[in-house]
């Protein structure tokens, strides 16, 4: 029977602009699993306030990311895939279909599943990108894949991959490229671990995901080596007005930079794939906050990407997964 892999990611707007964003951000920002609301009190903010002015703004600044190629998560998500099906392929000695399928935006989730059932897939694994586990993004992420499968006929077999923020060769993966940026760049003063920020509410509330970044975090550091002092772990990108989890990134940088820290080197954990919220917001933001406050340089340091070690990582997990399918 034939087995497929869904790579899933957060997706991003067909376009760099106002009107490509306004259906991406309703539909992100419409998800009730992104903002815990009531949906009569939200989906009229969301609609005639936020969409209304918001759009025109994050165009902006997708602009400042955007490639010859597009999205830059969606060309990185098509090299990982592709790095995927081959290190699948030399460990099982057939081939294992790869289809990516984003959350919000396009290529859809449903429209990639519907792909792997019209190429004869029986057997499917969902493999997000969320190597921390938060029901705002894995959990959100089978919200659309049961959306769609429940309207089949005949259902595949299923398997998921709720995450992999402890797995030796993610954490072997990200350290190896902190060290090769060290030995490129030189070794800033304080490491940075910044990840994506989820509501306080949501955590009190049950997710794991506070605590499967502290663990990412903290296995990096003693890969690294690093005492108490030389680095910390911070939220970025909180939206409204309620508390979100803390430290948060630009609120750390502007202390840092008030201390006179002279040096900063980011990396954003969570994040498979650089995408608006590691090139832009830390990338640029992040290093202006800080140097406003005083500070002096800050270094963003890629995301994993497609880098062999990353994709080594994804087929160790994946396998794990596809025991005895393939």
């Amino acid at each position: 029977m034939t087995s497929g892999i869904l790579l899933t990611n957060i997706g991003s707007p067909d376009a760099p602009t106002a009107k490509a964003l306004r259906p991406y951000l309703a539909e992100f920002l419409g998800d009730p699993r992104i903002i815990e609301l009531p949906r009569w009190l939200w989906l009229p903010i969301l609609h005639s306030v936020i969409l209304t002015t918001r759009p025109r703004r994050s165009a902006l600044l997708y602009q400042n990311i955007w490639t010859d190629s597009g999205s830059p998560l969606l060309a990185i998500a098509q090299q990982q895939a592709a790095g995927l099906r081959e290190r699948l392929a030399a460990r099982t000695g057939s081939s294992i279909q790869v289809a990516i399928g984003m959350r919000y935006g396009n290529p859809s989730i449903a429209s990639s599943l519907r792909q792997l059932r019209d190429s004869g897939v029986k057997r499917i694994l969902v493999f997000p990108l969320f190597p921390q586990y938060s029901a705002a993004t894995t959990a959100s992420t089978f919200d659309a894949v049961f959306a769609e499968l429940k309207t089949w006929r005949w259902m595949p077999e299923l398997r998921t991959v709720n995450h992999y923020h402890d797995h030796p060769r993610y954490i072997a993966a990200l350290a190896n490229s902190i060290r090769e940026y060290w030995q490129a760049h030189g070794k800033a003063e304080r490491l940075l671990l910044s990840f994506h920020g989820i509501p306080k509410s949501y955590s009190l509330a049950g997710d794991p995901y506070a605590g499967e970044c502290e663990m990412t975090a903290r296995l990096v550091a003693a890969q690294l080596g690093l005492k108490e002092g030389e680095w910390q772990m911070s939220f970025q990108s909180r939206f409204g007005p309620v508390e979100w989890l803390q430290p948060y990134t630009d609120k750390l940088l502007e202390e840092w930079g008030k201390r006179g820290v002279r040096s900063v080197d980011a990396l954003c954990p969570g994040f498979a794939t650089d995408c608006l919220e590691t090139i832009d917001e830390i990338g640029r933001e992040a290093r202006e906050t800080f140097a406003k406050a005083g500070g002096g340089r800050l270094s963003y340091i890629p995301a994993l990407n497609a880098r062999p070690d990353h994709l080594d990582a994804l087929a160790e997990v994946a396998m794990r997964q596809l025991e005895g399918w393939v």
